[in-house]
């Protein structure tokens, strides 16, 4: 399985943020720390607002911070919010399945188990699961 870049941008937004607590952060401020596309993720931080993970504000001192501390917000929620499916082979999708033996094969049944064992472990986790060394994470990000 792979996510994906949307949802990599988008727990990367959210580390960054979990990074700098109460600060205010820019999008350009991120774009450059990651070195990704400033266009992306103006997509990503408007889904992320629109989902209530982060809090957004325009303006000459505008930028975006967490709506919730990270201890609650949920790994697995967040794939969940960005992922546009979890259709790992064409069988997933019932409405545009081509492959002759769908339903009758034992794989569609053990990769939808795995996939909610994949989701399972995510849930188990917060975005301060994912930044305990935040000294080192904010040195690679912001360096002096």
């Amino acid at each position: 399985m792979q996510l994906t870049l949307y949802s990599d941008y988008s727990l990367r937004v959210l580390i960054y943020l979990a990074l700098h607590g109460d600060e205010v952060s820019t999008i350009t401020e991120i774009s450059e720390a990651y070195g990704i596309s400033r266009n992306h993720l103006v997509k990503v931080v408007h889904n992320l607002s629109q989902q209530g993970f982060i809090q957004t504000s325009r303006g000459k001192f505008g930028g975006m911070w967490l709506d919730k501390s990270p201890e609650k917000i949920n790994v697995g929620d967040v794939v969940r919010h960005t992922e546009p499916n979890f259709d790992l082979v064409e069988c997933f999708n019932m409405a545009e399945n081509t492959c002759p033996i769908g339903g009758i094969c034992s794989l569609q049944k053990l990769l939808s188990r795995a996939s909610r064992q994949f989701m399972k472990e995510l849930d188990q986790y917060t975005l301060a699961d994912l930044v305990p060394n935040k000294k080192r994470l904010r040195a690679v990000l912001n360096p002096a």
